[in-house]
């Protein structure tokens, strides 16, 4: 087996597919590289068991063969190479030889046969959508997803698809966002949990590319598929809680405000909040803000005012400034909307301005309780 290829050609790809791998893993054959050559194709593949993705490279060659090279070992030898064409030749003393323009390097390898076969997908539904657009569903609501090992149907994104439209759920219980594409659809409704290491994989991938991806699905494992990639995943098993019961209906106190005013004054007043509440009060009368917090037991407090429009009744309410923050953060707009109820339930984020056709985004927020 031997074949010739680019070494950033196959580093870039190979850095890719290094997100997959665990720093620590149960069975040794998953710390490596799967090579499999056929021709002047190789397919590159690497697993963690969970998630399996898998590229095809151009190279020069004509020969065939399977085997699993190390993967951090290959990684940083890569790394040291300037731009030049690099020779694989497998040895009969199981050894893969790689061989540069200054030096030959040999790296001992295993059992390709070892490596766990990637899962087939039976009878799958499928989806076709622009890749940017699944890597911004994927932004745009990954930080909000829990890390509770308990409740592992919250630590993943929900992909909800249907003719209408695309939408896409997290939430850790403190804080929740949809986010919905109503200019792309699927042929059939259907609904699964996505862990978020494959998520984090693609969104990386997949950032301002027009690449057309091809998802499929069916009751327990996902398929991306675009260009010379595929990652097939494990679902998460469970039911996804009802969120659409959370989001309250009727909120008739409105605040508008600019984001980026209203996202450094809760920054700079929350370093005087308390540590482990990071709990911030907003005071709103007439156009108004007042945006307040206090650490009773370090005797730190902080006050500003900002001018805001608002129609509504006169309200204070509390919320975690850490939520507050990351959701505006996350958001890209100029100017943002707060809708409140009553002070003890969920307000509501939402962009006012800066969304696509057919873009939308609900954030919820839920409340702390005030000592006054």
């Amino acid at each position: 087996m031997k074949f010739i290829v680019s070494s950033t050609y196959l580093l870039k790809q190979l850095q890719v597919l290094g997100g997959v791998i665990n720093n620590s893993n149960t069975l040794p054959i998953l710390d490596n590289f799967l090579f499999d050559l056929k021709q002047n194709q190789l397919k590159v593949s690497a697993s963690d068991l969970e998630t399996t993705m898998s590229s095809i490279l151009d190279v020069d060659s004509n020969s065939e063969g399977v085997i699993a090279v190390p993967a951090r070992l290959l990684l940083e030898i890569l790394k040291t190479f300037p731009e030049q064409p690099l020779t694989f030749i497998v040895e009969d003393n199981n050894t893969v030889e790689i061989s540069s323009n200054h030096g030959k390097y040999a790296l001992a390898y295993a059992d390709g046969a070892e490596f766990p076969k990637a899962i087939e997908l039976s009878n799958p539904t499928s989806t076709t959508l622009e890749g940017d657009i699944l890597a911004t569903a994927i932004n745009k609501t990954i930080f909000a997803a829990g890390n509770d090992d308990l409740r592992p149907v919250m630590s993943g994104v929900f992909f909800q698809f249907s003719p209408e439209n695309l939408t896409f759920v997290a939430t850790d219980a403190h804080k929740l966002v949809k986010y919905q594409r109503t200019d792309v659809s699927a042929s059939q409704v259907a609904e699964f949990i996505m862990p978020k290491k494959p998520l984090n994989l693609l969104k990386g991938i997949l950032g301002g590319s027009e690449t057309d991806v091809v998802i499929e699905y069916n009751e327990s494992n996902a398929k991306f598929s675009f260009e010379n990639t595929v990652l097939i995943c494990r679902l998460i098993d469970g039911k996804y809680p009802n969120y659409e019961a959370v989001i309250p209906k009727e909120n008739p106190n409105k605040l508008a405000i600019s984001r980026n005013q209203i996202l450094s004054s809760v920054r700079r007043v929350s370093i005087f909040s308390n540590k482990t509440t990071h709990q911030i009060r907003l005071k709103i009368a007439g156009a108004e803000l007042n945006i307040s917090a206090e650490d009773i037991d370090y005797s730190n407090k902080a006050e500003e005012r900002l001018t805001c429009s608002y129609q509504g009744d006169d309200m204070q309410i509390g919320f975690n400034s850490r939520f507050l923050v990351e959701m505006l953060n996350n958001l890209t707009s100029d100017d943002v909307q707060l809708e409140m109820s009553l002070p003890n339930r969920a307000g509501i984020l939402t962009p006012v301005d800066g969304l696509d056709e057919g873009e939308n985004v609900t954030m919820l927020v839920m409340p702390v309780m005030l000592n006054n």
